[in-house]
């Protein structure tokens, strides 16, 4: 179990990677720099299957990775960026931000008693409030309140709304099919899976880059164009191709409940780099949900000794 929970927080410290690294190039989109990401993910799998010989997947288990890359990569960005595009991003993230809970409520193990998810669950809620609620309180058409002030500002919010309820499904079912999969396959390596995921993500990041992303040259016409390739192929092989590998070796050695909780970690990690970055400390109510994730997490663990 320790093997596992250190697998999964080193997991969601490279994926909280992925936020800040917009932050360091101008001229680049979040689908140019996710894309690329993707890409690159898929050339180190390809790479790493050839130089260590490893097997390629049989047709059913190719399947099984496009699928689950669809999912939890190219497709749940995809329809990300749309229900950004509809609705702006507070509400999206508010809805994604909720990806923990719902692993968690469909990941319990059935032995486990639903009173023992309760502390996590309702840190992790608690948490997840105080961080949205210092960015949904301005109001974007200047009046009003609530889902109505979303709206007046986004002709096509409740549609941007689905999208992201949608991106929600999609990466919760990841979470929930590829901890399935992962145990009913053992003889499968983990580092394989995550080659395979990797060949499957990387093919579908180009149908990303061509429905969402930004012409080769403009990309190619951008200052910082050696930093962005720099960062694509960084977050590639660290947080997608490591990541995932780590990411699988949580899912196979614990519960998909307790790892839906490990999946707030990358919201911690991703608040720690942005501190950073902006060389400043959280305020009172980061600081509150940082102590509130942190305990949703102890709590969790604890739940599922």
């Amino acid at each position: 179990m320790l093997t596992g929970v250190l697998a999964g927080l080193a997991a969601g410290a490279l994926w909280g990677l992925v936020f800040v690294a917009p932050r360091m190039v101008d001229g680049y989109g979040s689908v140019d720099l996710t894309a690329g990401r993707f890409v690159a993910y898929g050339v180190v799998s390809l790479l790493v299957g050839l130089v260590a010989r490893r097997p390629f997947p049989n047709p059913s288990q190719w399947l099984s990775a496009a699928g689950l890359s669809l999912l939890g990569f190219t497709g749940y960005y995809l329809l990300l960026v749309f229900a950004i595009r509809d609705a702006g991003t507070e509400v999206p993230s508010l809805v994604i931000g909720t990806i923990p809970i719902w692993v968690m409520l469909l990941g319990k193990p059935g032995h486990l008693r639903w009173g023992a998810l309760v502390p996590g669950i309702a840190l992790t809620a608690l948490g997840l409030l105080l961080m949205m609620s210092p960015g949904m309180s301005p109001s974007p058409s200047g009046g009003g309140s609530g889902w109505g002030r979303w709206g007046d500002a986004h002709p096509h919010f409740w549609r941007g709304v689905l999208w992201a309820c949608a991106s929600l499904a999609c990466w919760t079912a990841f979470a929930l099919l590829n901890s399935a999969w992962l145990k009913r396959h053992p003889e499968v390596r983990v580092t394989d899976w995550a080659n395979w995921l990797g060949l499957a993500t990387g093919a579908g990041a180009v149908l990303l880059w061509a429905v969402a992303g930004s012409p080769l040259p403009v990309l190619r016409a951008q200052p910082d164009a050696p930093l962005f390739l720099g960062l694509v192929i960084a977050t590639g092989a660290g947080s997608a191709w490591l990541a995932t590998i780590l990411w699988n070796m949580a899912s196979r050695r614990l519960s998909a409940s307790l790892c839906g909780q490990l999946i707030v970690s990358e919201t911690l990690f991703a608040l720690a780099y942005s501190f950073a970055w902006d060389g400043r400390w959280p305020t009172a109510w980061q600081a509150a949900a940082v102590v509130l994730f942190t305990l949703g997490i102890l709590a969790s663990i604890k739940a599922h000794r």
